[in-house]
């Protein structure tokens, strides 16, 4: 069974936002969801493509757990970003708790669904 890297695929460098002068604006000016133990910023890009940042709150543990926790969130992302709607620069912050791959799924999704970032499912 194949599958189709164009759809979850990997992170380019134009997909991500490394730039703190972006995130502040994205702080300061955009748009925001929350849900237990996460939040997001959004705001349009004027661009073909997503791009994302995932920032994480002073006093995040160790390395090792800061680590992880950026690792289960890309990883969360790129599964979802086949089914949201692009054009926007989004910021997912992730607070400490019990941090565990099933749980990021359920935060992302909700989030996403709460920002209406998902795009619509058409039944026929």
């Amino acid at each position: 069974m194949e599958t189709d890297l164009i759809k979850t695929g990997f992170f380019k460098r134009e997909e991500h936002i490394k730039n703190p002068v972006e995130f502040k604006k994205l702080f300061k000016n955009g748009k925001k969801a929350s849900t237990s133990g996460a939040k997001l910023f959004f705001m349009e890009n004027g661009l073909a493509i997503n791009r994302v940042g995932f920032p994480l709150p002073r006093g995040y543990g160790n390395a090792v757990q800061r680590n992880l926790s950026k690792r289960y969130s890309r990883e969360v992302y790129r599964l979802l970003k086949a089914h949201l709607n692009t054009g926007y620069d989004i910021l997912l912050l992730v607070y400490p708790r019990n941090d565990s791959f099933s749980t990021r799924c359920v935060q992302f999704r909700s989030l996403f669904k709460k920002a209406g970032l998902i795009k619509e499912w058409k039944i026929f």
